[in-house]
């Protein structure tokens, strides 16, 4: 067995709470400002969050919300957000983010299989909200701002302030984010305060956030990246957050400037943006200090020329929702183009050949295993997947196929699994070919992902029609509209005779994508 470890020195792991963990500096500096809101400048200073939190965390109580018992989350970019994830932790309730685009078929699923007993979202979602409660465990639909008839306002759940309730630090869960994993249909990764404190404290070093700076968070909280590196990490580093509910070039670009942001996170289409766009030689940029994108692969060359034209290094990382999310981080001055960085600390990795299943050396080819404190507990409900994606002995099997070099640094450079990135964003070929499998007309489908320059990967199907039936591509488009976010719709369609299958009649991919298809 070959591990590849960590260069950077190894770290230790408080044993506490993730929103103790995280509120670490608000007694000493509650005056400093923990979160703006970007459009409004609506603010919360590190005093005032902490105690919005526990007064947020009393109210559940209050409703008889405790250990055992899970919220849903969804909503944009916005300082509550925080409020209601912390707040639920301290009383012991798990959160199940939920992506704020999705369809009302989408977000009941969520609700279902997290059990979720409250609905927590913003009047613009409100009537999707509804939608998608009908038929769950849900008994309100809370509403941060202004609430309509037939939902709670935000602040009539807020009640008397209490401590963090007692949990077991190994294996409470804390938030649900939902992953389709390395393959299949989407499952909620329980992440504990253990995973989610432990990563904070790997990633911690590698950053080197210094005290006063302020962030963007474009990316969003209900995803793994945009809660756990951007909140939970740098409002454990004691910095000003500023929220932004969507990307907006040009509010970007004047936020940076204004606000003097030092500290910017990204996925690759926004990295292509500041590399391309002419509107960004109108701006200051220059206090930035690092650029740091995740979440889907960053080539070398659109790195070097985003970094040369706003002054600072571009860097990436790599990480997996089952992984809290950081298992690859690149430190300030260790920027190597093409790569995701290095191990994070207290943690280790393998390269495994998936023909041989032997381990690779420095410079060999195979699939990325990680082992560290940062990995799940597992998938909720799904034992079976939890058992293909993390073996016996702890090694979680990410899908990816990379190589560590004799830096120790890594590079992926292919897929074993399915799942298609488009700008970040997890689509799993599965759903889309069971939802079209649902087409009266359609009788056998196929998904992959085809190369993208602004998105990184779109979907594409191959559709096999029944006898008799005909269909254009733009019918299949609007029938999938219908049922999924817009991200996952359907625009590239290839009409078969037959979707090429194994002996045990899984889809050959593969041969999908090697047979020319673009």
């Amino acid at each position: 067995m070959i591990i590849h470890t960590s260069p950077l020195p190894a770290v230790d792991i408080a044993d506490v709470p993730v929103t103790e963990y995280v509120l670490r500096h608000a007694a000493d500096s509650p005056d400093v400002v923990a979160l703006v809101d970007g459009p409004t400048g609506r603010s919360y200073t590190y005093g005032q969050l902490a105690g919005m939190i526990a007064s947020f965390a009393g109210g559940l109580a209050a409703r008889g919300l405790g250990p055992g018992d899970t919220i849903a989350l969804m909503a944009p970019n916005i300082p509550e957000y925080a409020v209601v994830f912390h707040g639920a932790a301290v009383a012991g309730v798990a959160v199940s983010t939920i992506n704020p685009t999705y369809t009302a078929e989408e977000i009941r699923f969520q609700l279902q299989d997290s059990a979720s007993k409250l609905l927590v979202t913003i009047g613009m979602f409100v009537d999707t909200a509804k939608e998608a409660a009908e038929g769950t465990d849900v008994s309100d639909i809370v509403v941060l701002g202004e609430a309509p008839a037939g939902t709670v306002p935000f602040t009539d759940v807020l009640g008397e302030p209490i401590s963090q309730v007692p949990v077991e630090i190994e294996s409470h869960i804390v938030v649900l984010p939902y992953s389709s994993g390395t393959t299949g249909l989407p499952k909620g990764v329980m992440l504990t305060h253990r995973n989610l404190v432990a990563n904070l404290c790997q990633i911690e070093g590698g950053l080197e956030v210094e005290d006063g700076e302020i962030a963007l968070a474009v990316l969003p909280f209900f995803h793994i990246y945009g809660m756990q590196v951007l909140m939970n990490g740098l409002l454990a580093a004691g910095s000003t957050i500023v929220t932004v509910p969507r990307f907006d070039l040009e509010q970007v670009l004047q936020i940076i400037q204004d606000r003097k942001v030092t500290r910017f996170f990204a996925v690759p289409p926004i990295v292509l943006a500041f590399a391309k766009h002419p509107m960004v030689d109108q701006y200051d940029l220059s206090s930035l200090r690092q650029v740091f994108s995740g979440a889907a692969p960053l080539s070398a060359e659109l790195a070097v020329e985003a970094g040369d034209r706003i002054g600072c290094e571009v860097v990436q990382g790599y990480g997996m929702t089952e992984m809290s999310p950081v298992s690859h981080l690149t430190p300030i001055g260790g920027f190597k183009p093409g790569t995701c960085g290095v191990t994070v600390p207290n943690a280790e990795c393998r390269i495994v050949s998936p023909e041989t299943g032997e381990d690779q050396p420095v410079g060999g080819e195979g699939e990325l295993w990680v082992r560290g404190p940062m990995v799940m507990a597992g998938y909720l409900n799904n034992p079976e997947a939890t058992a293909i994606t993390i073996d016996p002995d702890g090694w979680l099997h990410t899908g990816d196929v990379g190589v560590i070099d004799a830096d120790g640094h890594l590079t992926i450079v292919d897929r074993v699994k399915e799942l298609i990135k488009f700008k970040g964003f997890q689509i799993a070929p599965a759903e889309l070919e069971a939802l079209l499998l649902t087409h009266p007309a359609v009788a056998d489908a196929a998904v992959i992902g085809v190369p993208d320059e602004e998105a990184g990967e779109i979907p594409k199907a191959f559709v096999v029609l029944k006898p008799g039936q005909e269909v254009a591509e733009s019918d299949i488009t609007e029938f999938t509209r219908g049922h999924v976010a817009t991200y996952k719709v359907i625009h590239h369609v290839e009409f078969a005779e037959a979707i090429p299958k194994s002996a045990s009649g899984k889809i050959l991919r593969r041969l999908l994508r090697d047979s020319g298809a673009s």
